[in-house]
């Protein structure tokens, strides 16, 4: 069996697929890729499924080795790629020899990188995903040097490139935003502030929620709301007024009102976006 070992893990390298759902009565967060979609391109590039584990990189990249000759994709962040020391396209399908080492460098622009080998990684499922869960704790912890992963047997052909490797990196980013379930508890001019104002990330965002500094938004009403469920890219108020949206590793329940949902499709930018990058909120 083909294996990838960890030579540099990096500030936080975690293995990620699609994500664990129908979980969340239970308390356990979705966990899965930050940026879906760049996942979603480095797995076609190597001939997998798009539910194939891969692996994300945070800001600093990471080194590691494969016992067999492997076809990798790195995708995401914009980061300078490497085999044995030898430079080699980003967003394309590369060969590694056996024994090779692929180096993914610090990221030049955007957050998390992500590295797909063909065949996938098969770490053990928990739950149904073997994504890493940072705030519950569920699936495989982050790596670490001297780690091995088991890898699957390559399915479908490397692709030898790929138009869905260009994006725009427009900054501000901008968010659309779906007012509810809880905007009944600011007044209007206070989801006016939010969608006419620009916020900049902060140094305490995560993968579990993306935090914001910019305007504060004041309720229109007193007391607090009994805890609800919560879902991927809500935008919570707590007591100090300034907004977070919560990504991936959001924890499943909150009693601070929710001023609106981002849509789906934007929520790759906050996986990419640096702290003190800006980010506004488009009303739909």
């Amino acid at each position: 069996m083909n294996q990838l070992r960890v030579v540099h893990a990096g500030p936080l390298t975690t293995v990620q697929d699609g994500g664990r759902t129908g979980w969340a009565h239970l308390g356990v967060p979705r966990a899965g890729a930050l940026d879906a979609p760049a996942a979603d391109l480095a797995n076609r590039l190597v001939g997998n499924s798009s539910a194939a584990a891969v692996l994300e990189t945070t800001v600093g990249g990471t080194t590691v080795a494969f016992s067999g000759a492997v076809s990798v994709g790195v995708t995401g962040a914009e980061a300078a790629v490497s085999v044995d020391g030898r430079a080699v396209p980003f967003a394309a399908a590369v060969p590694v020899p056996a024994d090779g080492v692929l180096r993914v460098g610090p990221a030049q622009r955007g957050v998390r990188s992500y590295v797909a080998v063909a065949g996938g990684i098969t770490t053990p499922e928990v739950l149904g995903s073997r994504a890493t869960d940072t705030l519950a704790y569920v699936g495989p912890g982050p790596l670490r040097d001297g780690d091995v992963l088991p890898l699957g047997e390559p399915l479908g052909r490397p692709a030898p490139s790929d138009l869905g490797s260009a994006r725009a990196w427009r900054r501000p980013a901008v968010l659309r935003l779906r007012l509810g379930p809880r905007d009944d508890w600011f007044d209007e001019a206070a989801v006016r502030r939010l969608t006419s104002s620009t916020y900049a990330v902060t140094v305490e965002s995560n993968r579990v929620g993306m935090r914001l500094d910019g305007p504060r938004l004041h309720r229109s009403r007193d007391g607090e709301l009994p805890s609800e469920g919560l879902v991927l890219g809500a935008v919570q108020v707590p007591p100090s007024g300034l907004p977070l949206v919560f990504l991936h590793d959001h924890p499943t329940t909150g009693g601070y009102p929710v001023v609106g949902v981002v849509e789906p499709a934007d929520l790759w930018q906050c996986a990419q976006l640096r702290p003190g990058e800006q980010v506004r909120f488009l009303r739909r």
